[in-house]
Order: C-alpha cells, then sequence, then structure tokens
C-alpha cells in the first residue's frame, strides 16, 4: 500500500507551497476533491455493498501541510469549508496509504492529486478500498514476489501483459479468449519456473491488484477511457526498474475489468483464500495447454517477445554489476546495522532490488521507531524477514543527529551510535537508565 509514484507519470496541476492570498483558491481545490470522490463511491455503492468514503488525508510531502474531510487528526488547526488542516507530526510517514490513528481509518494521499479527475478518482477510490479492506475480509499481505526481478520471471510477466493489452483491444469474444487463453499461459509457465510464484504473487494481487480494480471501476471511465488507461499504464509500469511490488497493479484489474463487463458481481465472490488464477480461468472458462513451455514458446513472437528477450537479457547483465556493489557496500564492508523496535516505513516500490538471500534493498525509505526518525535517499538494505536494516557506515555523529551516504538519522534522546571493535560495524545502543 505504500506507493503511488507506482502508478502512471501524470502531469500535476496543484502547487506543492501555497502562499497566504492564495489559500482560499486551495481551499476551493480540496473541497472538490472531496466532493469528486464522495459522489463516485456514492454511485458505486453496490461493487462492495458499501459506501467506501470515509476519513481522507491529503498531505503535502515537502511541507507535512494536510487537509481532512473529517475531525480527528493530529495538529488540527482550523476548519473551512468543513475542511480540516494543520502540520502532520513528524513521526507519521507519509505515502499514499490506510493509516490508522485516534480511532479512525483514514485514506492518506499525497498531494499534488492527478490533473485528470478520472485518474484522480482512480487512485483515491483505490486508497479508501485499503482503508475499508479489513472491514471486507481481506488481510493486508505486501509479499515480495523477487522472482520478477529474475531474467525469466520478467519476460514472462512482460509478454502477459502484452497479451492483456490485446484482450483489451479484442472486438470479438473469440478474440478475447484467445489473448485471455495465451495471458494466463504465460502466467502459469513461470509459475512452473519458480517455486511458490503463484503463492506470492497472488497476495499482492488481492491486496494491490483488487484495490486498483475497485479504483478502475468507480473512477467512472467509458470503455475507450479504460482501454486507454490500461495501454499507457502498462507501457508506462515497462520502464520501472523493477516489477516485484508493483506487478499487481496493472494484472488483476484487467483481468478483472474484462470479468467485471461479464459479470458485475464477480469480486464480491473472492475471499483471502481465493486463487485468483485458477479463479480468472474458470470464469472466463479457459482451458489451458497441459505443456506450458511448449505453448508458451509458440507464442511468443505474437508479442513482441524477441524484443523483450533482448531487453532483459541486456538487464540481466547491468543488474549483476549493481548486486555486486551492493552487497560490497551492506554486507562485505563495514556498516551501520539498525534493529526495529516499533518500525512504520515508507518507500518507493518502484526501484527496488532484491539481493540473493540478504533482504532487498530500497534505494528511498522513511523509517520511523523509538529510536527515531531515518531517511534514506541513497540506499538500504531491508532484512527478508524486516527485522533489521542495514545503511553505509556514519559519517558524522552529533548527539542529536546522524548523517552518512545519503542518509540521516535523528536520534530520540536516550539512543547513541557507537562502534563495534570486533567488527568495524555500528549499531544503535539505548542508554541504561537507573
Amino acid at each position: 500500500m505504500m506507493r503511488k509514484t507506482v502508478l502512471l507519470n501524470f502531469v500535476f496541476f496543484l502547487v506543492l507551497n501555497v502562499s497566504a492570498q492564495d489559500k482560499p483558491a486551495l481551499i476551493d481545490t480540496i473541497s472538490t476533491f472531496f466532493n469528486e470522490i464522495k459522489e463516485a463511491t456514492g454511485n458505486h455503492v453496490t461493487l462492495w455493498n458499501k459506501n467506501l468514503y470515509g476519513p481522507v488525508i491529503f498531505v503535502n510531502p515537502q511541507t507535512r501541510a494536510f487537509f481532512t474531510n473529517e475531525p480527528g487528526m493530529d495538529g488540527t488547526l482550523n476548519t473551512e469549508k468543513n475542511i480540516y488542516s494543520g502540520i502532520l507530526p513528524a513521526n507519521i510517514n507519509i505515502a499514499n496509504t490506510a493509516l490508522n490513528r485516534n480511532d479512525k481509518r483514514w485514506a492518506m494521499i499525497m498531494l499534488p492529486l492527478p490533473k485528470n479527475k478520472e485518474n484522480r478518482i482512480n487512485l483515491l477510490a483505490h486508497e479508501l478500498f485499503h482503508s475499508a479492506q479489513p472491514g471486507l475480509g481481506f488481510s493486508l499481505n505486501n509479499v515480495e514476489s523477487n522472482h520478477l526481478d529474475q531474467k525469466e520471471g520478467r519476460i514472462y510477466l512482460r509478454l502477459e501483459l502484452e497479451a492483456l493489452k490485446s484482450a483489451v483491444q479484442a472486438t470479438s469474444e473469440k478474440e478475447l479468449h484467445q489473448h485471455l487463453t495465451h495471458a494466463l499461459t504465460f502466467r502459469k509457465y513461470r509459475y512452473s519456473i519458480y517455486a511458490g510464484a503463484d503463492s506470492t504473487e497472488n497476495q499482492l494481487e488481492l491486496n494491490e491488484g483488487i484495490a486498483e480494480f475497485t479504483g478502475v471501476i468507480v473512477s467512472g471511465r467509458s470503455k475507450v477511457q479504460t482501454t486507454d488507461y490500461f495501454l499507457k499504464g502498462i507501457n508506462d509500469f515497462f520502464n520501472n526498474p523493477t516489477f516485484v511490488r508493483s506487478f499487481a497493479y496493472y494484472t488483476t484489474p484487467v483481468y478483472g475489468y474484462l470479468l467485471y463487463n461479464k459479470n458485475k458481481d464477480w469480486n464480491k465472490s473472492i475471499t483471502t483464500a481465493t486463487h485468483l488464477t485458477d479463479y480468472f480461468t474458470t470464469a472466463f472458462k479457459i482451458r489451458l495447454p497441459h505443456d506450458f513451455k511448449k505453448s508458451a514458446e509458440k507464442i511468443t513472437d505474437r508479442y513482441n517477445g524477441k524484443v523483450i528477450v533482448q531487453e532483459e537479457t541486456a538487464r540481466e547483465e547491468r543488474t549483476k554489476q549493481l548486486i555486486a556493489s551492493y552487497k560490497k557496500k551492506f554486507v562485505d564492508q563495514p556498516h551501520f546495522e539498525i534493529r526495529f523496535v516499533k518500525m512504520n516505513v515508507s518507500f518507493n516500490p518502484n526501484n527496488i532490488m532484491p539481493l540473493e538471500d540478504k533482504g532487498t534493498v530500497y534505494p528511498n525509505m522513511r523509517i520511523t521507531d523509538v529510536w527515531g526518525i531515518l531517511t534514506v535517499e541513497n540506499g538500504a538494505l531491508m532484512s527478508p524477514n524486516w527485522d533489521k536494516l542495514s545503511i553505509s557506515s556514519p559519517t558524522q555523529i552529533t548527539d542529536k543527529k546522524v548523517y552518512g551516504d545519503g542518509w540521516i538519522l535523528e536520534l530520540t534522546e536516550g539512543y547513541t551510535v557507537e562502534k563495534d571493535e570486533n567488527n568495524s560495524n555500528y549499531k544503535l545502543m539505548k542508554a541504561i537508565t537507573n
């Protein structure tokens, strides 16, 4: 749920820093945003048999200024036109996500919002689904599909998405059925290559994929607009540095939208135990081949296969070099290891990189914990089970702040950073009080 730099490179129009004389216009704009999503969700109550509209908080990530449609957020200063505003506390990370705060579950969305109305509603409906998700019976899962950073995983995901692009442009049921069969063939072959791939992909698709499907439907786009949205989104997605946490925004929504055109209630029959691949295969009455490898190789050229293979082969060589540099920086040479106590994190899911069995490198992230606030702009290695983080060794240590290559740690009182003379690594220490 921590994302939406993951969606599209939208053209933005809301300025981040607003002078006093511009505030009335800003309040009017914010009011319009709230009214748009309230009307859109009201028009689509039957999608989940629930009105998804609820507490929403818009946040300027540069100034931490926020605007809400309900009272109850920390630091509220005043209200205008039923809009509550204030400055978000420093211990709350800013991201497009669901936030539990003061006995309310908020949909947090970063400003500025997309200029296009349908894209704007899509984004807000996605996050409002996440707010309503527990009540709808969906557990929150964000397991990383690290196989989608491997050459074959990326190739057969891209081929699946190319087939889905053809499916949304199909002009007959026969053509639609053929492209869906091919898309699911590429998918099943991918699963046959990587053990456990079907499980990890399914978890993220039930989480982010269903949320994005909800956004697509609530947006109210026409058929032509929806087709264009999918085509542009998938083409932009191919330029992402990694697919491991973002693929579900482009797979499940296409399958879901195409099925929604046949059965408006399909989504209400799924649960956290549903295997979406099997569900879609049955719902579309697809008969998959017995030999996935042979069948996938036979149809590859129909979906730009030669170019995809060439591009992914070249990427694999570049990735090997980057992995080697990350291993040296965060594993082999002295570094700073920080263990979590009560961690909250926000990050960009578009550019992460799995580092074999060592964990995953996140180039940009912000972490709050009992020991303080860590802001990373040049890479950090998250452990596989998310219990600790490795960053480069400090270059400057003061009583309240610690600095390193592309990171700053703001320390809570009572915490210090010390060097372990046995291995030259650094670690956090808490002062012992009597």
